[in-house]
């Protein structure tokens, strides 16, 4: 099955949804940036939550990715500082205001907080980026964030932060919520509770001047593939490699990177001979890589994508009552055509929790 969303559509990395008209809100920008989804990273010293790739540092490689630009420093490093507030979080949402079934669900240690600090890796175009030029974080979903936040009667804290590191961050208390294209798994969900947001595959990329096809899997053999360190795709490779060795065929050599524009790097340096993401990333990548990429074979392992949560803490159920809400007033549908994943879709009957498959 495939589900590679429609690339057609007219789509800029700069391009941000207009929340404040969605969900009767608006967000605090330090850079400026026009678009109520787009939520803004002020500086602080927290190393553990900067994401500095050597993809988006170099002048040559930068714009392969879709989430850097390397012409600004200041959007390499994006620290925990990252923040959208909302200026009325208990305002009225675009079907009227948050939605009792979803705030009165809201655990009271997170009600007496009044802000919700969700994490994402910001080298994930079109889910979550740096939109070239300044320290905002862009894409789904910061976009997704917002708008839950206000249906949940949050203000909302974005921090931008290592993929692997998000859920012993949820683990320690440290975030409230992970919205970073997690695959749900039923390994994760032993540590971490997930609502499905969406679905998605798995696909290949090539530089475009390669004429190598990989079909599948089991195509990985003996081949050098690059991915992001904690991904799905870095489990499914290394598995692969054990399965490949058991037939009597060579390994897999998985080359594993902190961030996604370091993977990227990987692949049009040829350290790697191809590349290993989520289908709808690919498919973001490919529209601005400027014709230096390619995708090659079909996507695999189709899987929901969860929000990943503290385990046990009650907020899965607030954040599903609030996702189905936003699925029934359109918003839902709005963000994810704006970013072009609207085949990523499901339908409110579909927005489970810990509904991994494997």
């Amino acid at each position: 099955m495939s589900i590679r969303p429609r690339w057609q559509l007219v789509i800029t990395t700069v391009a941000t949804i207009g929340l404040t008209a969605l969900a009767g809100c608006s967000s605090s920008s330090s850079s400026g940036a026009s678009g109520g989804g787009s939520t803004s990273a002020s500086s602080t010293s927290a190393s553990s939550d900067t994401t500095t790739s050597s993809a988006a540092t170099s002048s040559s490689d930068a714009g392969t990715s879709g989430a850097a630009d390397a012409s600004s420093a200041g959007a390499d490093t994006v620290s925990s500082g990252a923040a959208a507030n909302s200026s009325d979080p208990a305002g009225s949402s675009a079907s009227g205001g948050p939605a009792d079934s979803a705030a009165s669900l809201v655990p009271a240690a997170i009600k007496s907080k009044g802000t919700l600090t969700v994490a994402t890796d910001a080298t994930y175009a079109p889910n979550e980026f740096i939109k070239p030029g300044s320290s905002t974080i862009v894409g789904l979903d910061p976009d997704l964030a917002v708008a839950l936040g206000h249906q949940l009667g949050l203000k909302l804290n974005l921090v931008n932060a290592k993929f692997d590191t998000i859920i012993p961050g949820l683990q320690s208390g440290k975030y409230d919520m992970g919205l970073s294209a997690y695959t749900d798994t039923k390994a994760r969900e032993k540590v971490v509770d997930f609502v499905v947001y969406y679905q998605t595959g798995e696909s290949f990329f090539v530089k475009s001047s390669d004429t190598a096809t990989y079909a599948g899997l089991e195509s990985l053999c003996g081949k050098k593939v690059s991915v992001e360190n904690g991904t799905t795709e870095q489990t499914d490779a290394q598995d692969q490699s054990t399965k490949c060795t058991a037939a009597g065929k060579a390994k897999v050599e998985v080359l594993s990177f902190a961030d996604q524009n370091a993977a990227n790097l990987a692949v049009s340096s040829g350290r790697a001979d191809l590349g290993f993401a989520d289908t709808q990333v690919v498919g973001y990548m490919l529209t601005q890589s400027n014709g230096q990429f390619k995708e090659t074979g079909k996507p695999v392992n189709v899987t929901p994508s969860g929000i990943a949560l503290p385990k046990g803490n009650g907020m899965a159920a607030a954040v599903q009552a609030a996702l189905k809400n936003l699925v029934a007033d359109g918003t839902y549908a709005t963000v994810f055509k704006q970013w072009g994943m609207e085949m990523n879709m499901i339908p409110a009957a579909e927005v489970k929790i810990n509904a991994g498959i494997s």
